[in-house]
């Protein structure tokens, strides 16, 4: 990997609301909060006026070997996969390669239900796709880009978790918001079929070198190995590290705090797409009005979130604040917890990583420590909201 230097943290923090706190005292209540909740491992970034101002890693990166996290550590990213992705197909709409509203069929030589990996092919390491299961639902003729980023293509999030464990079409597409990690794999799928190439061939030239995100990538790395957080379960027992040997954009992502930092900074400052790529991305594409992401209570329908105009847009959530539209981005798997919110109009962010399955349970305090953020709904250990369950699938 390459060698990462911590920042010095000298500056004073600013508040949505203008009030300012010294780096040194945050410092101290950050540390005061991950003990209290057994927060394994935290690292986070705070933007103010558009420029990094505070960047700092607490605890461990693995409890068993009593190794501390530091800068430039390797975390799995989960679904921080998805906002990467999102940015990428953007600039792949602008160089006209794929189009947010074109049918994907169109882009594919044969009939979507058609392709089906063998077993030859994914014992050997090849990536596993089948998409026989759509055969007679000719709703997959309407599936678009748009609505695989804005989570409305009526696809599951993973076929492995319903109860017939088969991929299907469960509400018309474009009509309905359901988080879905099959949506952005479908739209992955297609790209990599009409160029050719591989996520991380494309995400590589159009993301991760212009943006200077050189210790980022959709696989693994063995370069990872020598400063690589391994997660943790609510009970103090290591989980070990994810090592993702094929690309998905749903999932797959391994990335630091400090890339995913220039990330986000590029997202503030509109850097790599055109004005009008990030007005698309950051439009509300549809009204979350669901009370939870998942269980029973995903299908019960809630106003409670009308003040904020929860929404989803391309690859980000939106809510509406007095401080302006935010976009957010969180990431959730066995051992990985973490949140990024960005008010574009403030030039603030922030970015939180943890490697700890209590994570979750202090990042409304973290919000409102670091930045004053008091709008984000649904944080906290009795809340699902805004945290995104992914059950993350290991794919070879």
């Amino acid at each position: 990997m390459n060698q990462v230097k911590p920042i010095e943290n000298k500056l004073s923090i600013q508040h949505l609301d203008g009030s300012q706190q010294a780096p040194e005292m945050l410092t101290e209540q950050i540390k005061a909060l991950i003990q209290k909740a057994n927060v394994h491992g935290l690292a986070l970034s705070v933007i103010t006026n558009k420029e990094l101002i505070y960047q700092q890693h607490f605890g461990l990166k693995n409890r068993d070997a009593n190794q501390l996290l530091g800068a430039g550590t390797a975390f799995y990213g989960a679904s921080f996969s998805k906002a990467i992705f999102a940015y990428t197909v953007m600039k792949l709409v602008e160089d006209k390669v794929i189009d947010l509203d074109t049918p994907l069929y169109k882009y594919l030589e044969e009939p979507l239900p058609s392709y089906q990996s063998n077993f030859i092919k994914n014992f050997f390491g090849g990536k596993t796709y089948d998409y026989k299961p759509l055969e007679g639902d000719e709703r997959y003729k309407l599936i678009t880009a748009r609505m695989c980023l804005s989570h409305t293509s009526g696809l599951p999030n993973w076929r492995f978790i319903e109860a017939d464990k088969k991929l299907k079409i469960k509400t018309d597409p474009g009509t309905h918001y359901s988080y879905s990690g099959e949506g952005i794999y479908l739209l992955q799928f297609v790209i990599e079929q009409k160029m050719g190439r591989d996520l991380e061939s494309f995400a590589s030239q159009y993301v991760f070198k212009p943006l200077g995100m050189k210790n980022t990538s959709y696989v693994w790395q063995d370069a990872f190995k020598a400063n690589s957080a391994v997660g943790h379960n609510g009970k103090n027992k290591t989980l070990g590290v994810k090592k993702k040997e094929n690309s998905n954009a749903a999932e797959s992502l391994t990335t630091t705090l400090e890339d995913f930092t220039r990330f986000y900074l590029a997202l503030l400052n509109q850097q790599g797409l055109k004005p009008s790529s990030f007005q698309e991305m950051f439009s509300p594409q549809i009204r979350i009005k669901s009370k939870q992401q998942f269980g029973p209570n995903a299908r019960i329908n809630t106003n409670e979130n009308d003040s904020i105009a929860l929404s989803y847009g391309l690859g980000f959530g939106l809510l509406a604040t007095p401080h302006g539209k935010a976009f957010f981005k969180e990431g959730h798997a066995d051992g990985w917890q973490h949140y990024s919110i960005g008010f574009p109009d403030k030039g603030t962010a922030i970015i939180l990583m943890t490697n700890s399955d209590n994570g979750e349970s202090i990042f409304k305090e973290l919000l409102q420590l670091t930045i004053g953020d008091t709008y984000t709904p649904g944080l906290g250990k009795d809340t699902s909201l805004i945290i995104m369950h992914e059950w993350s699938k290991t794919t070879k």
